[in-house]
């Protein structure tokens, strides 16, 4: 079965909620009613019977009732709804008034008023004992309730059609007032059902929405922008490799149809195919490392975790690349033990594009420095090199692929195709580790924090 809308949930339990509230009042105003009535009629039936027992209390001997009789017909025969009857003991009937034979054996002996129906009437019978002249007598006194259970029939009708008739309106009353509040959620569907790319920089006002609808509109905002973001960035990604590939492209086809413009010697030949090759190299090395960071985009990237000496690890990098420093002048100063989990592979491949990377920007003679730190809950590592300081507005975007600080380094850089920072920092986001980069006074720093305890 087809979900109810939202509207039709909240007209629903509107309906529900009003039709739950009327029908409590209403059996409450029903009962209490009743119990009003019930009470009248005790207090008739009492009040009768008290009198009664007074005026008999006043005879002296039985002979005396006939002179009594006035009195008790003016007092219990003024009610056409009520009927009595005075019995001795031999079950003789003494007096009774002239309702006595429509209430014919409607009375019930006890103490206790009952409701006793006879034919198409209802009597509420009430039985007293009175003591004349050392004689018991019984005084029989009904009461008749037909008009009194006739009112609540009807109204337990009128009742039960005024709930209905409130449920109906009610719940009318509710799809129109759940629909005029929802508008502002029709709103946001129509909006969010016209995105597109050209209105990715669109944002829904959420100043004029109600307060309960505030939050969705700023997470919405939130979600638009960050699908802007990507999308700028997929955008530029695209760009960025089309300029990546070409020039290796070009490359290639310039060589090609270089060869081709005449016959050549196999040396010529095989020089050329040697020259292709270091192009269809870089362009492996490219696809492998851009394979790599879209494994690590879905998760895919998972690093076994052993231990691992840091310390011991950066110096098997020094070692790899002291030969080229030397060439340079380049010192390296390492400092500081502790020890991580991760996968060593991976993190060795991080820590040396970080490592080639300032090698490449130290000029002759510099240092660079490497700083292990521990504490209880966290290693940090810090590689420093001098270099030329880069503006405060490139750091957020130096892990960025492609990206480069200076444009005019695209070309005549073929080592180097602007994905080595994006690579580490997927590595070590995988390792549930963080960098940040800062740069000032000719000192350009990477700073990682390896969380050894959560």
């Amino acid at each position: 079965m087809r979900r109810l809308s939202l509207t039709a949930r909240l007209s629903l339990m509107f309906m529900l909620a009003v039709t739950g509230v009327l029908g409590a009042a209403g059996f409450f105003f029903y009962q209490l009613s009743q119990h009003h009535f019930d009470e009248l009629d005790r207090h008739t039936l009492e009040d009768k019977l008290q009198a009664s027992r007074h005026l008999l209390q006043g005879l002296d001997e039985l002979a005396q009732f006939d002179a009594m009789r006035p009195q008790l017909q003016a007092l219990l025969g003024g009610h056409s709804d009520l009927s009595a009857r005075i019995i001795d003991v031999e079950g003789r009937v003494l007096f009774a008034d002239m309702g006595a034979t429509r209430a014919a054996n409607s009375h019930s002996h006890g103490s206790a008023g009952v409701e006793v129906p006879r034919g198409n009437r209802v009597w509420r019978s009430r039985t007293g004992v009175v003591e004349v002249a050392g004689r018991p007598l019984t005084v029989e006194l009904s009461l008749d309730i037909t008009t009194h259970k006739m009112f609540f029939h009807v109204l337990t009708g009128w009742l039960w059609s005024a709930l209905v008739l409130c449920a109906l309106i009610s719940g009318v009353l509710g799809w129109l007032l759940a629909r005029s509040g929802l508008r502002p959620l029709r709103e946001v569907t129509q909006v969010a059902a016209s995105m597109s790319v050209k209105s990715l920089t669109e944002r829904i006002p959420a100043e004029s929405t109600p307060a309960e609808l505030q939050q969705l509109m700023l997470a919405f905002n939130a979600m638009l922008a960050r699908l802007e973001d990507a999308f700028v960035r997929l955008s530029n990604f695209s760009v960025d490799i089309a300029h990546e590939l070409r020039t290796p492209l070009s490359n290639l086809m310039t060589h090609t149809e270089v060869v081709l413009t005449r016959a050549r010697s196999s040396k010529d030949y095989q020089e050329n195919l040697y020259s292709n090759l270091e192009e269809l190299r870089r362009m492996a090395r490219m696809i492998d490392d851009m394979l790599f960071l879209a494994k690590a985009d879905n998760g895919l990237v998972i690093p076994r975790a052993q231990p691992i000496d840091l310390h011991l690890l950066c110096e098997k990098l020094l070692d790899f690349y002291q030969l080229t420093a030397d060439e340079r002048g380049v010192h390296f100063e390492l400092s500081g033990m502790a020890g991580i989990q991760g996968d060593p592979a991976m993190l060795h491949r991080a820590l040396s594009n970080l490592l080639s990377n300032a090698l490449r920007y130290t000029p002759d003679g510099g240092v660079i420095r490497l700083r292990i730190e521990a504490d209880e809950t966290n290693v940090v590592l810090t590689i420093s090199n001098p270099g030329a300081t880069i503006p405060e507005q490139h750091l957020p975007r130096l892990f960025d692929r492609f990206y480069r600080v200076d444009p005019a380094r695209r070309e005549g850089s073929p080592s180097n195709a602007g994905l080595g920072l994006a690579i580490t920092r997927s590595i070590l986001e995988a390792h549930r580790a963080e960098i940040r980069c800062s740069s000032q006074d000719g000192w350009t720093t990477f700073e990682i924090l390896f969380r050894i305890r959560t």
